[in-house]
C-alpha cells in the first residue's frame, strides 16, 4: 500500500486555484551569484528563502519548498556540468502579476536538454514542480552573449502568500 506520506509534498496535493494569474504581490526583483564549490548550494537555498520571505511568500509553504528544491537542482546542474566554464552562478528571483521566475545563469553555452529530462531526477523534477505550479521550465541565452539562463516560472497561489502581507 502506498501511503501519500511517502510522496514529496507537491505530489500529495495540488495547490488551491485561484483566480487570475495568481496571488498579487508587489513586483520586487533580487539578484545574487553564488561561488562554485563546497556550500554553494546550500548558499543559493539559503539566500532564495531570504528573498522569498522579503516577498511575502510564506516559509515552509509548499510552494516555498518547491522554489528552494528547484533553487538546489538548478545550482547543483551548474557545478555538475559546468564548473570547468563557469566558476559561479548567478541567481535571480523575481515576481509579479501572480508569477514568481527563479532564474539560475552560467557562462556554459551548451543548452541542457530540458525537453527529454527524465521525470523525477534533476531537470525532471524541476519540471514537474514548475508545471504543478501551472508554470514553466524555459532556457534562454545569458544577457552578457556567453552562456545561458534557465528560467522556472510558478503561478503564486494564495495559500503560499503570508496572511499579514499586504495585496495591492
Amino acid at each position: 500500500m502506498i501511503h501519500a506520506d511517502w510522496f514529496p509534498p507537491w505530489r500529495r496535493q495540488r495547490p488551491p486555484a485561484t483566480a487570475g494569474q495568481g496571488a498579487r504581490l508587489p513586483e520586487q526583483r533580487h539578484a545574487f551569484t553564488v561561488s562554485a564549490g563546497p556550500g554553494a548550494v546550500r548558499r543559493a537555498r539559503e539566500e532564495t528563502a531570504i528573498r522569498l520571505a522579503r516577498c511575502g511568500i510564506a516559509t515552509g509553504s509548499a510552494l516555498s519548498d518547491a522554489v528552494l528544491l528547484v533553487v538546489s537542482e538548478l545550482v547543483t546542474n551548474v557545478l555538475r556540468h559546468t564548473a570547468d566554464r563557469s566558476p559561479t552562478a548567478d541567481v535571480t528571483v523575481e515576481w509579479s502579476t501572480g508569477q514568481l521566475v527563479v532564474a539560475v545563469a552560467d557562462h556554459d553555452p551548451r543548452l541542457p536538454a530540458i525537453e527529454v529530462a527524465t521525470p523525477g531526477a534533476g531537470l525532471g523534477t524541476v519540471r514537474e514542480l514548475t508545471a504543478w505550479y501551472d508554470g514553466t521550465l524555459g532556457v534562454e541565452p545569458h544577457w552578457t552573449g556567453q552562456g545561458k539562463r534557465l528560467l522556472a516560472t510558478f503561478r503564486i497561489p494564495a495559500s503560499a502568500v503570508r496572511p499579514t502581507t499586504e495585496l495591492p
